[in-house]
């Protein structure tokens, strides 16, 4: 019998190329399995799946010198050894790993049983969980080729998508759905998932004078809600069927994270990229964010210089040049990785 197990949590970015790998894998393997931390955000979205969810203790690294990290050895190596202990059981014959410091007792554990195990990085520059992970993983495959260049078992492969974002739509029915009236482009505006404050607040001040020219499709995140009624305007926390936003849509301004640009570009989506500023993050959303600008697929705001007029300002940018990054985006390759993964997975469960 076939087993795989997919692990990595924290982010929604560190589960989502799993699960858009899951349907494939049920085809190929005769069980799948997921290890992410005890109440992660992985947990909900993996549960939908159908797919069996385990956890394991997780040990979060603290970039700057604190006490806790004094606490981090004893802690994972008491993660690892649980992390063993449930590998011995599902008996795996591959891993995949999308890092993140939940992943991290498991990829450990299963170097010490002799499982290979495949990572992914999708940020431009490697994580600090990815970076302890590549010295125990047999490949690691990543998004950007500069992330790959001098890392002998690296790969660059692109991100996972789930393919049910480019399923055929009727644009007039969603549209429609959404109660958008005719003869106006739809502008999404989303902080990930989690939402943004920055970014709803630069919205709300330029709230009136967008929907003048456009229907907006505004998902501010969890507990974020304006509460505004207005005619063009449909603002909701979260988006159940991003399929359906996405194909609704003409333009976009949206946070820079890896996953997100790349299904953005994939759907040849014009953006706006507003990155997290480095002091919020590690700073691969700004890196993430220069990388497209350079290829000349995105416009990016820093956050820094947002305000109401510089986002107003922005998008008109981008509307002026929305044909031509389309363009630029449809002769790129932003869809295969979910089958170089699999058939990477497929050879490495074979040679265990």
């Amino acid at each position: 019998m076939s087993v795989i197990v997919l692990t990595g949590g924290g982010t929604a970015g560190h589960s989502a190329p799993c699960i858009a790998l899951i349907p494939d894998l049920k085809k190929i393997f005769d069980e799948v399995y997921y290890i992410g931390s005890k109440e992660g955000i992985e947990k909900n979205l993996v549960k939908k799946t159908g797919v069996t969810y385990f956890y394991v203790p997780t040990v979060k690294f603290e970039r700057r010198l604190t006490l806790k990290n004094i606490l981090i050895p004893a802690k994972l190596l008491s993660a690892v050894s649980a992390a063993k202990n449930l590998l011995k059981n599902l008996k795996p014959d591959v891993i995949f790993s999308k890092g993140g410091y939940v992943a991290l007792p498991t990829v450990i554990a299963a170097k010490k049983l002799g499982v290979p195990v495949i990572s992914h990085e999708s940020d431009l520059s490697m994580g600090l969980a990815n970076k302890i992970a590549l010295k125990y993983s047999a490949k690691m495959l990543t998004a950007f080729e500069k992330t790959a260049d001098g890392i002998q078992k690296a790969e660059c492969v692109g991100i996972p998508l789930d393919k049910k974002l480019f399923c055929e739509r009727d644009k007039a029915k969603i549209l429609k759905k959404f109660g958008f009236e005719k003869g106006k482009k739809v502008l999404l505006i989303t902080g990930g998932s989690q939402g943004s404050r920055a970014i709803n607040e630069a919205f709300g001040g330029a709230r009136d004078r967008l929907l003048k020219k456009y229907n907006v499709i505004h998902l501010c995140g969890k507990g974020k809600s304006s509460g505004v009624k207005a005619k063009g305007l449909y603002e909701t926390e979260f988006a159940e069927n991003m399929g359906e936003v996405f194909a609704a849509c003409d333009l976009a301004v949206s946070r820079a994270g890896a996953n997100t640009m790349f299904e953005l570009a994939a759907l040849c989506l014009p953006t706006l990229a507003i990155p997290l500023p480095k002091g919020n993050s590690r700073g691969d959303q700004v890196e993430n964010a220069k990388y497209f600008k350079s290829k000349r697929l995105c416009e990016v705001l820093f956050e820094e210089n947002l305000t109401p007029e510089t986002l107003i300002n922005s998008i008109e940018r981008l509307q002026g040049e929305a044909a031509e990054i389309s363009a630029r985006l449809k002769k790129r390759d932003f869809t295969s990785a979910n089958e170089k993964v699999l058939e990477i997975l497929k050879v490495y469960a074979k040679e265990k």
